[in-house]
């Protein structure tokens, strides 16, 4: 009867993570971003628990593709110089796509962990990444949020 008393905790040195291939094509940028962060952080497994790591790696394709709220646009300023002279400001969401999509997925995360979590995370442009090796699983996205009104 002791043994329906225990619970599985996972080891520190976990080693059984997964590679995910997500397809950015037609995804909206929010909706997207949590489940990564859910991926990354490993909510999805049955023995998961907040103080041991037991995410997976996630890859994204397509992410030049990706749906983003045209409203609320991010900026960044270069070299301002000295007051009242001309600043250069380039939109984020129109030149880097890929940096969008990291301050979304960060931003998600604890500061403690997403340092660590981040790493995971391969963000590619085009349809062609590097990890083919791992054999990514790939993972439609929209089936995750369906039952959600979009």
């Amino acid at each position: 009867m002791d043994s329906l008393n225990k619970t599985f905790l996972p080891t520190e040195n976990y080693k059984n993570r997964n590679w995910y291939l997500i397809d950015c094509k037609g995804q909206t940028l929010g909706r997207l971003a949590t489940i990564i962060a859910g991926l990354l952080k490993g909510k999805h497994k049955a023995q998961y628990h907040p103080s041991i790591d037991t995410g997976d790696y996630i890859v994204l394709v397509n992410a030049n593709s990706i749906i983003l709220n045209e409203k609320s646009k991010h900026y960044l300023v270069y070299k301002p110089g000295r007051p009242g002279h001309s600043l250069k400001i380039r939109s984020v969401t129109d030149c880097l796509p890929k940096l969008t999509i990291e301050r979304a997925v960060k931003r998600m995360l604890s500061q403690t962990e997403s340092k660590r979590l981040m790493r995971r995370l391969k963000i590619y442009s085009d349809e062609t990444h590097s990890h083919q090796a791992q054999n990514p699983i790939k993972i439609d996205v929209t089936s995750l949020y369906s039952s959600v009104n979009v």
